[in-house]
């Protein structure tokens, strides 16, 4: 422990940033929180036109950070324009529906303006919603037009394939609109709330991942859609508490344990709106998990999953008769997990990941589901089959090969599959959009000392232009607080069971290894993201570390992007290894002399804020204070897919529900030691999580703090102003509670 705690201290007293000049600024939470953006311009939403020539993207105003407009960059050069300002075409005062509002908050939009848009796949138009309606941009007129203006919502918008449609849904039916001129039609008459056409459901966004609930055909005469019944799902009546008085909101949510909406799919003629009924099977209570087309539009293919996840079915489907067949299974003790990663390719057969030998890795498949090869192999996990470039039969995937705290984008042939070629640098996180031919991409890169910068690359990987450079040089809204930026420096400890696991530590500016300070610990710990990457920081994290605070992060068992055996490890034992690999991290930092070990916090939102009341709640915690964010404090309270995908159900799970749960832990919380926060309109971690938590609290005489947000749901709504007030809060509440003399 003596060499490594020495490691440690070295790498510390050289990790700073290099000095851009001038003495830092004292960063404020007035400037973390108002515009211009203190990470700098940001591509969002990047995606490279289909024929190549132009990448657009969503980018905030200098302005106003919660407003973003589309931008669009020629791949020969020249400066990037606004392409559609979001401010101009949003109407005053107008209010999103219900059903936009949660179809918003299930894809996380934090943003108002241009938060979405949509290519056709020849590259003529761009469709972007705004505020419910539908707006047009002609890449040859470069013009924008409205395509609606209707009382209602317009939503899940798309262009056809070869661009003659737009279609929508509107009051949960589906609508078609030519191009060439003409009203719009109803595909589907009869949708309403409990019994919608071309939806998709609560569960399905939430927890699957699946945002739409129709796909069109290439030779876009037919529309796979889904018919979607909740009138079985419980209803929780849930109060949405504003500012100016509450709403009883009666959702539809099925909670652990409970029916499911059913799902049924259909295959509709545009021409003449008959359809046909896919045949799922004769179980009902399964998961419409992905559905996709063959190239030729020949066969539909579809992903049926069981309602314990353990059986994924690829059906093949004849669009004509809707008759279907399994060409392929994948099955799992612990769960099947769903991706994106299924490709057709001309040749009518597809790509395919699956996590059968340890890791998730690509395969070669024919058209009638006969594996050809394993295309990737290691002791390594592909994250996403990213594009293809099919006549090089070159499948583009991203991937954390070396170490899990970075990741590349890498190139293999499907044909004569070979080691995967690197084609980005190492040293920190890639996304990229990877273009329709020719595997050009669009790639963003950050490290913890280069804000997010984007740029178009060829094939090979060699840069072609800039899209977003942003350079942290003088001028760029950091510059002038650059000076307190420190690396952060990242180690591994040893799992209960011998796996490993990966932490990040960063210090306050002028660090001083013989002087104790108190530690944040910055938790997640649940299966939808890991902490512990080498990328731009939030720049609200330097507030912290300005306050002289250590921060602290280590990514327990459960955690993504690791081999089957580390993500699995918590199955049906959550708030087990998760809490027992961060207690582990507590641990460490208690072996650390610059660490004051009775000075420790901790703070995360959702599972986080699940994880900060495990925490704060096991005998003798070494937490001495914490904040949680929207915590689950129970997990019969959550949804179905999410909590029976990672527990069962409480029928054939019992121990580990009762084991799990918060509320019969909180007699060992440390009076005064927690803050709780939660928005009060909350539809996916709903208020009652945290109302049992304050009952209990109460009986028990604990004391505790807490501060709720009106109006505020789990992530939209969380805007500059609320995040500010959230963050200034759980400042202050540590600084009276770890700081010395407190």
């Amino acid at each position: 422990m003596k060499l490594v705690l020495a490691a440690v201290v070295a790498s510390m007293s050289l990790s700073s940033a290099p000095s851009l000049g001038a003495q830092a600024a004292v960063l404020t939470p007035e400037r973390v929180f108002s515009s211009p953006d203190l990470s700098g311009p940001q591509a969002r939403g990047v995606a490279l036109s289909p024929d190549g020539s132009a990448v657009t993207y969503l980018k905030a105003k200098a302005d106003d950070v919660d407003v973003t407009d589309l931008w669009i960059a020629d791949v020969k050069g020249g400066a990037a324009h606004m392409l559609i300002d979001g401010r101009a075409l949003s109407p005053a005062g107008h209010a999103l529906s219900e059903a936009e509002k949660s179809r918003r908050e299930r894809l996380g939009f934090k943003t108002h303006g241009i938060v979405e848009y949509h290519w056709d796949d020849e590259g003529k138009f761009i469709l972007a919603p705004v505020q419910g309606d539908l707006w047009l941009y002609d890449r040859a007129s470069g013009q924008t037009r409205q395509l609606t203006k209707t009382p209602g919502d317009e939503v899940d918008g798309k262009i056809s394939p070869k661009g003659g449609f737009v279609s929508y849904v509107r009051d949960d039916n589906l609508y078609l609109m030519p191009l060439a001129g003409g009203s719009e039609r109803a595909l589907t008459t009869g949708g309403s709330e409990l019994k919608s056409w071309g939806t998709a459901e609560f569960i399905a966004q939430e927890e699957l991942h699946r945002f739409t609930g129709y796909w069109w055909s290439p030779d876009e005469t037919k529309i796979a859609l889904a018919h979607v019944d909740q009138s079985g799902v419980d209803v929780i009546d849930r109060v949405d508490i504003g500012a100016e008085g509450g709403t009883v909101v009666h959702q539809r949510y099925p909670r652990v344990g409970r029916p499911n909406a059913v799902v049924q799919l259909y295959v509709a003629d545009v021409a003449t709106g008959a359809r046909v009924k896919v045949d799922l099977g004769g179980d009902s209570d399964i998961y419409l998990a992905r559905t996709d087309w063959s190239r030729d539009g020949k066969t539909l293919y579809v992903q049926r999953l069981t309602r314990d996840q353990k059986r994924l079915d690829l059906l093949a489907v004849d669009p004509v008769t809707a008759a279907s067949r399994v060409i392929l299974s994948e099955t799992s003790p612990h769960w099947v997990p769903l991706s994106e990663d299924m490709k057709p390719l001309k040749g009518g057969g597809f790509l395919w990941s699956s996590e059968r030998d340890g890791n998730k890795h690509l395969y070669l498949y024919a058209a009638d589901g006969k594996l050809v090869r394993q295309v990737t192999h290691g002791d390594w996990p592909v994250s996403e089959l990213a594009g293809i470039d099919e006549p090089r039969q070159v499948a583009i995937f991203a991937a954390s090969k070396d170490t899990p705290i970075e990741r590349r984008l890498y190139e293999v042939s499907w044909a004569k599959p070979a080691e995967p070629r690197a084609l980005t640098s190492a040293g920190g996180w890639w996304s990229a959009d990877v273009a329709k031919a020719g595997g050009a991409f669009a790639g963003s890169y950050s490290d913890p000392n280069t804000p997010p910068r984007t740029g178009l690359y060829k094939a090979d990987g060699t840069l072609v232009r800039w899209i977003e450079e942003n350079p942290l040089a003088v001028g760029h809204p950091f510059q002038p607080y650059a000076d307190h930026l420190r690396a952060p420096d990242f180690g591994t400890i040893r799992a209960s069971d011998g796996q490993t696991l990966h932490w990040s530590m960063r210090t306050p500016f002028g660090f001083d290894p013989k002087t104790r300070y108190p530690v944040i610990v910055q938790v997640y710990g649940g299966p939808a993201g890991a902490l512990v990457e080498k990328r731009w920081a939030s720049p609200a994290d330097q507030l912290l570390l300005d306050a002289g605070y250590i921060l602290f992060s280590i990514d327990n068992r459960g955690t993504p992007n690791r081999s089957v055996a580390f993500k699995t490890a918590f199955d049906r034992r959550t708030g087990g290894p998760d809490v027992e690999d961060q207690l582990a991290g507590a641990a460490y930092l208690k072996s650390l002399a610059f660490v004051d070990a009775a000075r420790i916090g901790v703070t995360g939102y959702s599972n986080g804020g699940y994880m900060t009341l495990m925490l704060l709640t096991v005998p003798k915690s070494p937490f001495a204070a914490g904040v949680a964010g929207a915590p689950v404090s129970d997990w019969t309270l959550y949804d179905t897919a999410y909590t029976e995908r990672y527990m069962g159900t409480p029928a054939d799970n019992a121990e580990g529900y009762r084991a799990s749960q918060v509320t019969a832990r909180l007699a060992n919380m440390r009076p005064g030691s927690l803050l709780l926060i939660h928005g009060m309109a909350d539809d996916n971690v709903i208020f009652e999580n945290s109302t049992r938590v304050i009952y209990r609290l109460q009986q028990l005489a604990i004391p505790f703090e807490m501060m709720t947000y009106p109006g505020l749901r789990h992530r939209t709504g969380w805007t500059a102003k609320p995040l500010k007030h959230r963050t200034e809060a759980t400042l202050e509440f540590f600084n009276r509670k770890l700081k010395l003399g407190s």
